[in-house]
Protein backbone atom coordinates (compact mmCIF):
# COMPACT_ATOMS: atom_id res chain seq x y z
CA UNK A 1 0.00 0.00 0.00
CA UNK A 2 2.78 2.41 0.00
CA UNK A 3 2.06 3.34 -3.42
CA UNK A 4 -0.43 5.75 -2.35
CA UNK A 5 1.99 7.92 -0.42
CA UNK A 6 5.08 7.28 -2.54
CA UNK A 7 3.19 7.64 -6.35
CA UNK A 8 1.79 10.40 -8.10
CA UNK A 9 -0.98 8.35 -9.25
CA UNK A 10 -1.24 6.71 -5.73
CA UNK A 11 -1.30 10.31 -4.18
CA UNK A 12 -4.66 11.31 -6.64
CA UNK A 13 -6.19 8.14 -6.01
CA UNK A 14 -6.14 9.82 -2.14
CA UNK A 15 -6.94 12.97 -2.85
CA UNK A 16 -9.90 11.43 -5.27
CA UNK A 17 -11.76 9.27 -2.76
CA UNK A 18 -10.75 11.83 0.53
CA UNK A 19 -12.53 14.58 -2.09
CA UNK A 20 -15.30 12.22 -2.85
CA UNK A 21 -16.71 11.37 1.17
CA UNK A 22 -16.47 15.13 1.69
CA UNK A 23 -18.96 15.52 -1.60
CA UNK A 24 -20.80 13.16 -0.11
CA UNK A 25 -20.75 14.93 3.21
CA UNK A 26 -21.93 18.13 1.79
CA UNK A 27 -24.95 16.62 -0.11
CA UNK A 28 -25.84 15.24 3.17
CA UNK A 29 -24.89 18.72 5.20
CA UNK A 30 -26.66 20.83 2.46
CA UNK A 31 -30.05 18.49 2.57
CA UNK A 32 -30.04 18.97 6.29
CA UNK A 33 -29.91 22.37 6.13
CA UNK A 34 -32.87 22.95 3.84
CA UNK A 35 -35.21 21.69 6.41
CA UNK A 36 -34.51 24.78 8.45
CA UNK A 37 -36.45 26.46 5.30
CA UNK A 38 -38.97 24.11 5.48
CA UNK A 39 -39.16 23.59 9.26
CA UNK A 40 -37.32 25.04 12.27
CA UNK A 41 -38.62 22.45 14.54
CA UNK A 42 -37.69 19.76 12.37
CA UNK A 43 -34.06 21.02 11.52
CA UNK A 44 -33.95 21.71 15.66
CA UNK A 45 -34.52 18.12 16.32
CA UNK A 46 -31.93 17.21 13.48
CA UNK A 47 -29.35 19.29 15.62
CA UNK A 48 -30.47 17.76 18.31
CA UNK A 49 -29.95 13.89 17.14
CA UNK A 50 -26.51 15.12 15.78
CA UNK A 51 -25.16 16.88 18.91
CA UNK A 52 -22.61 15.14 21.43
CA UNK A 53 -24.11 11.58 21.00
CA UNK A 54 -21.13 8.74 20.09
CA UNK A 55 -22.49 7.86 16.51
CA UNK A 56 -22.00 12.21 15.93
CA UNK A 57 -18.80 12.42 17.88
CA UNK A 58 -17.09 9.51 15.64
CA UNK A 59 -18.61 11.09 12.63
CA UNK A 60 -16.98 14.01 13.47
CA UNK A 61 -13.62 12.42 13.88
CA UNK A 62 -13.72 10.57 10.49
CA UNK A 63 -14.67 13.70 8.31
CA UNK A 64 -12.01 16.08 10.86
CA UNK A 65 -9.34 13.08 9.56
CA UNK A 66 -10.72 13.02 5.68
CA UNK A 67 -10.10 17.21 5.71
CA UNK A 68 -6.80 16.92 7.12
CA UNK A 69 -5.71 13.85 4.74
CA UNK A 70 -7.06 15.72 2.05
CA UNK A 71 -5.56 19.11 2.83
CA UNK A 72 -2.10 17.11 3.34
CA UNK A 73 -2.14 15.74 -0.02
CA UNK A 74 -3.20 18.72 -1.98
CA UNK A 75 0.08 20.70 -0.48
CA UNK A 76 2.11 17.73 -1.28
CA UNK A 77 0.34 16.96 -4.79
CA UNK A 78 0.95 21.40 -5.43
CA UNK A 79 4.56 21.05 -4.78
CA UNK A 80 5.34 18.37 -6.31
CA UNK A 81 3.60 19.81 -9.80
CA UNK A 82 4.85 23.03 -8.94
CA UNK A 83 8.82 21.32 -9.08
CA UNK A 84 7.87 19.23 -11.87
CA UNK A 85 7.53 21.99 -14.65
CA UNK A 86 10.59 24.06 -13.16
CA UNK A 87 11.07 26.62 -16.07
CA UNK A 88 8.29 25.72 -17.72
CA UNK A 89 6.16 27.51 -15.22
CA UNK A 90 7.20 30.86 -16.24
CA UNK A 91 6.25 30.02 -20.17
CA UNK A 92 2.99 31.17 -21.78
CA UNK A 93 1.99 28.26 -24.51
CA UNK A 94 -1.51 27.40 -26.04
CA UNK A 95 -1.69 24.26 -23.44
CA UNK A 96 -1.58 26.55 -20.14
CA UNK A 97 -4.05 29.01 -22.00
CA UNK A 98 -6.61 26.17 -22.36
CA UNK A 99 -6.48 25.25 -19.06
CA UNK A 100 -9.35 26.21 -16.84
CA UNK A 101 -8.87 29.00 -14.43
CA UNK A 102 -10.00 26.85 -11.47
CA UNK A 103 -8.03 24.32 -12.21
CA UNK A 104 -4.79 26.36 -12.13
CA UNK A 105 -6.02 28.19 -8.77
CA UNK A 106 -7.19 24.93 -6.96
CA UNK A 107 -4.82 25.73 -3.96
CA UNK A 108 -6.09 29.41 -3.83
CA UNK A 109 -9.45 28.48 -3.92
CA UNK A 110 -8.92 25.96 -0.92
CA UNK A 111 -7.32 28.28 1.12
CA UNK A 112 -10.57 30.83 0.88
CA UNK A 113 -12.48 27.59 2.10
CA UNK A 114 -10.05 26.44 4.40
CA UNK A 115 -10.13 29.79 5.90
CA UNK A 116 -13.73 30.06 5.75
CA UNK A 117 -14.20 26.70 7.52
CA UNK A 118 -12.95 27.73 10.52
CA UNK A 119 -14.94 31.02 10.43
CA UNK A 120 -17.64 28.16 9.64
CA UNK A 121 -16.96 25.69 12.48
CA UNK A 122 -16.83 28.65 14.90
CA UNK A 123 -20.00 29.98 14.10
CA UNK A 124 -21.84 26.63 14.53
CA UNK A 125 -20.07 23.63 15.68
CA UNK A 126 -17.74 25.91 18.19
CA UNK A 127 -21.55 26.78 20.03
CA UNK A 128 -23.00 23.86 19.58
CA UNK A 129 -21.93 20.61 19.43
CA UNK A 130 -18.36 21.43 21.52
CA UNK A 131 -20.40 23.05 23.89
CA UNK A 132 -22.98 19.96 24.22
CA UNK A 133 -19.73 17.61 24.72
CA UNK A 134 -18.33 19.76 27.51
CA UNK A 135 -21.31 19.93 29.47
CA UNK A 136 -21.86 16.41 29.54
CA UNK A 137 -17.93 15.75 30.53
CA UNK A 138 -19.28 18.49 33.08
CA UNK A 139 -16.63 21.23 32.29
CA UNK A 140 -19.52 23.43 31.74
CA UNK A 141 -23.21 24.19 33.75
CA UNK A 142 -25.85 22.65 32.66
CA UNK A 143 -27.31 25.95 31.84
CA UNK A 144 -24.29 27.00 29.25
CA UNK A 145 -25.61 24.02 26.87
CA UNK A 146 -29.51 24.99 27.04
CA UNK A 147 -29.19 26.65 23.05
CA UNK A 148 -26.74 23.94 22.13
CA UNK A 149 -29.02 21.94 19.91
CA UNK A 150 -30.67 25.47 19.28
CA UNK A 151 -29.55 25.46 15.63
CA UNK A 152 -32.31 27.99 13.58
CA UNK A 153 -30.98 30.72 16.29
CA UNK A 154 -27.61 30.77 14.81
CA UNK A 155 -29.10 30.23 11.58
CA UNK A 156 -31.08 33.40 12.17
CA UNK A 157 -28.13 35.31 14.09
CA UNK A 158 -25.77 35.14 11.73
CA UNK A 159 -27.31 35.55 8.89
CA UNK A 160 -29.26 38.67 9.63
CA UNK A 161 -25.84 40.26 9.15
CA UNK A 162 -25.19 41.51 5.67
CA UNK A 163 -21.70 41.04 6.48
CA UNK A 164 -21.83 37.47 7.17
CA UNK A 165 -24.15 36.49 4.48
CA UNK A 166 -21.86 38.33 1.63
CA UNK A 167 -18.95 36.43 3.26
CA UNK A 168 -20.89 33.00 3.39
CA UNK A 169 -22.12 33.64 -0.33
CA UNK A 170 -18.47 34.42 -1.34
CA UNK A 171 -17.16 31.59 -0.14
CA UNK A 172 -19.60 29.25 -1.85
CA UNK A 173 -18.51 31.13 -4.70
CA UNK A 174 -15.15 30.07 -4.43
CA UNK A 175 -16.44 26.46 -3.02
CA UNK A 176 -18.25 26.15 -6.37
CA UNK A 177 -14.92 26.53 -8.69
CA UNK A 178 -13.45 24.01 -6.28
CA UNK A 179 -15.63 21.50 -6.39
CA UNK A 180 -16.48 21.77 -10.39
CA UNK A 181 -12.54 20.96 -10.95
CA UNK A 182 -12.47 18.85 -7.88
CA UNK A 183 -15.20 15.92 -8.99
CA UNK A 184 -14.24 16.30 -12.72
CA UNK A 185 -10.87 15.76 -11.53
CA UNK A 186 -11.69 12.77 -9.00
CA UNK A 187 -13.85 11.08 -11.36
CA UNK A 188 -11.26 11.54 -13.96
CA UNK A 189 -8.24 9.86 -11.66
CA UNK A 190 -11.06 6.97 -10.74
CA UNK A 191 -10.83 5.71 -14.61
CA UNK A 192 -14.09 7.45 -15.96
CA UNK A 193 -11.37 9.21 -18.34
CA UNK A 194 -11.98 7.65 -22.19
CA UNK A 195 -13.49 9.91 -24.80
CA UNK A 196 -17.29 8.40 -23.96
CA UNK A 197 -16.91 9.46 -20.84
CA UNK A 198 -15.15 12.79 -20.37
CA UNK A 199 -18.01 15.43 -21.21
CA UNK A 200 -20.34 12.96 -19.15
CA UNK A 201 -18.05 13.75 -16.26
CA UNK A 202 -17.85 17.51 -16.91
CA UNK A 203 -21.48 17.81 -16.87
CA UNK A 204 -22.07 15.46 -13.67
CA UNK A 205 -19.05 17.44 -11.84
CA UNK A 206 -21.17 20.76 -12.50
CA UNK A 207 -24.67 19.25 -11.44
CA UNK A 208 -23.40 17.79 -8.26
CA UNK A 209 -21.25 21.14 -7.26
CA UNK A 210 -24.13 23.56 -8.33
CA UNK A 211 -26.59 21.47 -6.36
CA UNK A 212 -24.37 21.80 -3.36
CA UNK A 213 -23.58 25.41 -3.62
CA UNK A 214 -27.61 26.94 -4.07
CA UNK A 215 -28.46 24.54 -1.19
CA UNK A 216 -26.12 26.32 1.53
CA UNK A 217 -26.66 29.67 -0.61
CA UNK A 218 -30.67 29.41 -0.55
CA UNK A 219 -30.69 29.14 3.46
CA UNK A 220 -28.43 32.14 3.50
CA UNK A 221 -30.40 33.94 0.64
CA UNK A 222 -33.69 32.43 2.71
CA UNK A 223 -32.86 33.85 5.85
CA UNK A 224 -31.17 37.33 5.10
CA UNK A 225 -34.39 38.01 3.41
CA UNK A 226 -36.19 36.63 6.64
CA UNK A 227 -34.26 39.03 8.69
CA UNK A 228 -34.59 42.27 6.35
CA UNK A 229 -38.42 41.79 5.84
CA UNK A 230 -38.53 41.34 9.47
CA UNK A 231 -36.96 44.79 9.80
CA UNK A 232 -38.78 46.55 7.36
CA UNK A 233 -42.06 44.93 9.27
CA UNK A 234 -41.15 46.97 12.55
Amino acid sequence: MTWLTNSSIGRKVVMSVTGAALVLFLLFHGSMNLVAIISEEGYNMICEFLGANWYAIVATMGLAFLMVVHILYAFILSIQNYRARGRERYAVNERQANVEWSSKNMLVLGLIIIGFLGLHLFNFWYKMQWVELRVNMGLLPHEAGMDAANGIKYIKDLFAQPVYAGLYLVWLGALWFHLTHGVWSALHSLGLNNNTWMPRVKVIANIISTLVVLMFAAVVVYYFGYALGATYAL
